[in-house]
């Protein structure tokens, strides 16, 4: 078994504890009491539930850390110590409708000495599955004990890409059908799996070859950036730059299909 700090630990323990309930408001989709929070964006009591057990957990692991999240919004801490990131619930809208595709996002963000921030732990944790992917800046990407790396594909014949699709007051329609249009007849599929935490993974886990999707939270990428990163991979903005969450857009792939894909959208958005 591969050894990993203890804030790993705190994080997989949170998830897990998460997920029974979880599971089982999943088999029972139809009971649950829904209201609306937005456009196409809806929220569960198992996603309410869900994020007060993990901020539960990782607040009597680390009571003076701040935290972000989905449903709750920012808790301050206290500055000098990291916070944590989390979404609960990746996939709502895919929960809701008996999709068994979603995932618990948990990261660390600490700040830097000169000032600014980093992502330094990540976990996404597939509660239907029981898959927990995790990484450590510096340590690598693992799913388990199983080390992780980005495919390895050049020929973009050969790439499966993972996407968002803009849906009901969310996304730019227009940008994305120029990037579609620029990528598809390229590749050898495109894929819209309705969960970026878990997309980031795959990424990393080498089950798809890249990814790019905007309008994105910081919450539903925190933990697939860094696996991303320490599996090997590279992941930018659309321009190629480092301020993914300040624009609220990703690209990810190994780092010659990275290039070759930020290409294809310069080309498309220009």
């Amino acid at each position: 078994m591969v050894s990993h700090s203890g804030l790993i630990t705190v994080m997989t323990r949170a998830a897990r504890k998460a997920a029974p309930r979880l599971r089982r408001d999943f088999g029972e989709v139809e009971q649950l009491q829904v209201s609306r929070k937005g456009p196409a964006d809806f929220v569960s009591m198992a996603d309410k539930r869900a994020e007060q057990s993990i901020v539960d957990e990782l607040r009597t692991a680390r009571p003076d850390w701040g935290l972000l999240l989905e449903e709750g919004g920012e808790i301050a801490g206290n500055p000098d110590k990291p916070r944590w990131i989390v979404d609960p619930l990746d996939g709502t809208t895919n929960f809701l409708h008996g999709v068994p595709h979603f995932a618990i996002s948990i990261a660390v963000e600490e700040p830097k000495p000169g000032g600014g921030s980093e992502i330094s732990h990540g976990l996404v944790y597939q509660p239907l599955t029981d898959e927990t992917f995790w990484a450590e800046k510096g340590r690598g990407a693992w799913l388990l004990d199983r080390r992780l790396r980005v495919s390895s594909r050049r020929n973009l014949s050969e790439c499966l890409i993972g996407t968002g699709l803009p849906h009901c007051g969310r996304g730019d329609v227009a940008s994305w059908s120029k990037i579609y249009a620029a990528i598809a007849p390229e590749v050898s599929g495109v894929r819209r799996f309705g969960s970026a935490a878990l997309d980031l993974a795959w990424v990393a886990a080498g089950r798809m070859d890249g990814f790019w999707e905007d309008d994105l939270d910081l919450w539903d990428t925190a933990a697939g950036l860094l696996l991303v990163k320490e599996a090997g991979g590279f992941i930018t903005d659309y321009r190629g730059g480092d301020r993914m969450a300040e624009r609220r857009e990703y690209l990810a792939a190994n780092g010659e299909l990275h290039s070759r894909l930020h290409k294809l959208l310069a080309v498309a958005l220009r």
